[in-house]
């Protein structure tokens, strides 16, 4: 009981800082820089990897795509940088999800660590911060309900796999994850887009629909990913930061992942429309 209520402050504290910080550029900026210094430490504990060079990478990236274009509201030569930043990002996610189907660990020489602190987790970060651009000015609403359709997913997958689920997801990566459970976060978080177009707006039913199925296919996939690296590192959490919960990035390891092809999508549907 007591772990409970723990883990339940700890999760309401977090919802708490997210939800007050979306509504001011500024605090948002400096929450996911935060955010993104807090997750890369406990990432390169997991892979081994002590030069803080990563930490450089990752305020230079950040500084340059996220804080330049979203602040300065600066687009002139970064667009083709911005484009060229995602295709490499969403080639090494891809390279992560191939590694899922292997039975092997994840190689992780010297170059490939660097690679992943790059285009896994900090352009993460900043693509978290770009679709809130996808306006002229600056509008948390996109993000706002894609948290609230991770979370949905991932409250209904956690309660329909652990009363329903019999068919194991990736039972060698993380055991607990079923088919039935999976399926159950994407349904709901179908249903919820309904409601999240009705009250915010921002996108019609059927983008929010797409955002729906890419944050549970893809949100499911980063958290088996991160789960493989934990495993590997014989890990259960990648930190301690959030009592009951574990590391940041634990909390964070899907829409990091979902993010890039989130923001793929938005500029598809920018184009088209």
């Amino acid at each position: 009981m007591k772990e409970f209520i723990i883990r339940g402050l700890s999760g309401i504290i977090y919802i708490i800082l997210l939800i007050s910080c979306l509504y001011s550029e500024q605090a948002l900026l400096i929450l996911f820089f935060v955010f993104g210094i807090i997750c890369l430490m406990e990432f390169k504990k997991l892979i081994q990897l002590k030069s803080k060079i990563p930490f450089f990478i990752f305020i230079i990236l950040y500084g340059i795509f996220g804080y330049w274009q979203e602040v300065l509201q600066s687009n002139g030569g970064l667009d083709e940088a911005t484009q060229i930043l995602m295709v490499l990002t969403i080639f090494v996610q891809l390279f992560l999800i191939k590694d899922l189907f292997s039975e092997k660990i994840i190689p992780l020489f010297s170059t490939k660590r660097f690679i992943l602190t790059t285009f896994y987790l900090s352009s993460g970060f900043v693509f978290l911060v770009l679709i809130t651009n996808y306006y002229p000015t600056y509008n948390p609403t996109i993000l706002l309900g894609t948290f609230i359709l991770v979370w949905v997913n991932d409250s209904f997958a956690y309660l329909i796999g652990k009363n329903f689920g019999k068919q194991k997801l990736f039972e060698k990566i993380s055991p607990k994850k079923t088919v039935e459970g999976f399926l159950g976060g994407l349904f709901f978080s179908c249903i919820a887009s309904y409601f999240i177009t009705t009250f915010t707006l921002s996108l019609g039913f059927t983008s929010w629909l797409i955002i729906a199925i890419i944050v549970s296919v893809f949100g499911t996939l980063g958290d088996l990913v991160e789960s493989k690296f934990k495993r590997q590192a014989q890990v259960k959490d990648s930190g301690i930061i959030m009592p009951g919960h574990g590391g940041l990035l634990d909390r964070l390891d899907s829409i990091i992942f979902a993010a890039p092809f989130i923001y793929l999508f938005l500029r598809i549907l920018k184009y088209v429309s």
